[in-house]
């Protein structure tokens, strides 16, 4: 990456997007990070001196485009990091319509929306777009259909983007982690009943290296996909 790269990052709040928005702001990159509302906006503002925010709720991907029409867009984009994104856990059975919309718009629609918005930006910088996907988005199992729904379309929308964009010089990477430590996947032990050990599973800065090392590899290569597991 270029010094002082642009980076736009959701889910910066915690978990791998606070692990990745530290690293490359340690770095001294710029950091532009999406919150929901003015709120969260201020709190990633604190707990990230220096860096730029944008506001828009991801739950509702028709108004980001108004939001956004009313703030300040970087003028260039290195990297556009989807890391954002929600998890109910339902059988087919039980899950209403309501929590379908809710996953596919944040985690789905919603960043399909966001690259539309900086298309430009990273075509003008031969930047890069990294989904953070799931093993969910490779495997559904029972209970997690409109969440692996939500995340099959997401490794469908990277896919389609990469051959799209690659005459552009715009990379993407999707990338596959296996259940970390991160306030989801506390909540998806919750609604599993399970007892939750977050030793246990991957901790967020293993996987904001695997995203650092695709950011980071020579123009003359591209990870196209990168999945990660707990090693122990």
């Amino acid at each position: 990456m270029a010094d002082m790269a642009t980076h736009v990052i959701t889910g910066a709040g915690s978990g791998i997007g606070a692990a990745v928005a530290r690293r490359l702001q340690a770095r001294g990159d710029e950091l532009v990070l999406h919150a929901r509302d003015a709120g969260r906006a201020k709190e990633l503002a604190a707990r990230f001196p220096g860096a730029r925010t944008l506001v828009g709720d991801l739950a509702d991907p028709d108004k980001l485009s108004w939001a956004f029409s009313h703030q300040s867009l970087p003028d260039r984009v290195d990297s556009l990091l989807h890391i954002a994104g929600v998890v109910d856990l339902g059988e087919v059975g039980e899950l209403t319509p309501k929590s379908w919309r809710h996953q596919l718009n944040v985690n789905l629609i919603a960043p399909a929306e966001l690259t539309r918005h900086f298309l430009p930006q990273l075509r003008a910088a031969r930047g890069h777009v990294i989904f953070v996907n799931s093993g969910s988005g490779l495997n559904a199992h029972a209970g997690w259909s409109a969440y692996a729904a939500s995340k099959h379309g997401l490794k469908a929308l990277a896919d389609s983007l990469r051959q799209e964009e690659h005459a552009a010089g715009v990379r993407v990477t999707s990338v596959y982690p296996g259940r970390t430590a991160s306030p989801m996947q506390a909540k998806v032990h919750q609604q599993e009943g399970k007892e939750y050990d977050a030793a246990k599973w991957i901790d967020p800065e293993s996987v904001a290296t695997t995203i650092l090392m695709a950011l980071d590899l020579p123009r003359d290569a591209e990870v196209n996909d990168l999945t990660v597991r707990p090693g122990h």
